[in-house]
């Protein structure tokens, strides 16, 4: 038997928001539904749990639910995006970006339950790991109620504050709502490395280590609105640090860049 779906419905109306929060959590296939009152908190949910499908309400403030969905396409592992809205003009642009379904309000439970089998045989039969859905080559980032998209391969290095993460990215800094473990164990196998207990660093971007004092230091270089930094490595991080930086590659090093060591 298939695992029980999660599921997110997304509507900046809290009547609306009730009714079909109300309606999905009836249905036998649907074992838990999480509610969001904008796009905002709704990538940060889907930033931080496996999320199966997303009955999305389409005219929102902010982020509208197309523009939403159009950043869940850049997601390694989409959720089904099912569309519900009192809408029908927006229909077409709806399936460009790859929907399953499009509900009109207000809601049939004929309806609902066709939305929700085009969900379930639109899953792959391979139901992707955690890790696989939470992963994506772009991290979106609120910044005074603006939702920015960050593509990870602009990110130098990530600073840990508590369970938040500051991303030094070629646009400046921004502040996410992930754990820096969580970002380690992602993106080991996009070219990052931990090298600290507060630091997370892109290894191209790495221009060389030196020792000072004793401790052992890694140099990354300028990156747009990021300044050229050295950051503290770990004792127990300075091994592995020196074999991957060798390996890797892509990394541009300027002139005088390598290891000081």
């Amino acid at each position: 038997m298939s695992r029980s779906l999660t599921v997110l419905a997304v509507d900046d109306e809290v009547p609306a928001l009730d009714e079909v929060a109300y309606l999905l959590s009836r249905h036998a296939d649907i074992g838990e539904v999480i509610r969001a009152g904008d796009a905002t908190s709704a990538l940060r949910e889907l930033n931080h749990r496996r999320i199966d499908a997303v009955f999305l309400d389409i005219n929102m403030p902010g982020l509208s639910g197309i523009e939403l969905a159009g950043v869940l396409a850049h997601y390694a592992q989409r959720p089904a995006v099912v569309f519900v809205t009192a809408h029908e003009d927006k229909a077409v642009a709806a399936f460009d970006l790859g929907a399953v379904d499009y509900l009109l309000k207000p809601i049939r439970e004929d309806r609902l339950d066709e939305a929700i089998r085009r969900v379930v045989t639109s899953r792959p039969a391979d139901a992707p790991t955690e890790r696989d859905d939470v992963d994506s080559d772009v991290v979106p980032a609120e910044l005074a109620g603006v939702t920015h998209l960050i593509p990870r391969d602009t990110i130098s290095w990530v600073e840990a504050e508590g369970d938040y993460a500051r991303l030094h990215s070629a646009s400046g800094a921004h502040l996410v709502r992930i754990p820096l473990s969580t970002l380690e164990n992602r993106w080991g196998e996009h070219g990052f490395q931990r090298v600290h207990r507060s630091y997370l660093v892109a290894l191209p971007f790495v221009t060389g280590l030196r020792t000072a004092d004793g401790a052992v230091l890694v140099r990354l270089r300028e990156n747009g609105a990021s300044p050229a930094v050295e950051l503290p490595v770990s004792r127990r991080q300075a091994r592995e640090l020196r074999d991957r930086v060798v390996r890797t590659p892509m990394r541009s090093l300027r002139p005088g860049g390598g290891s000081d060591e």
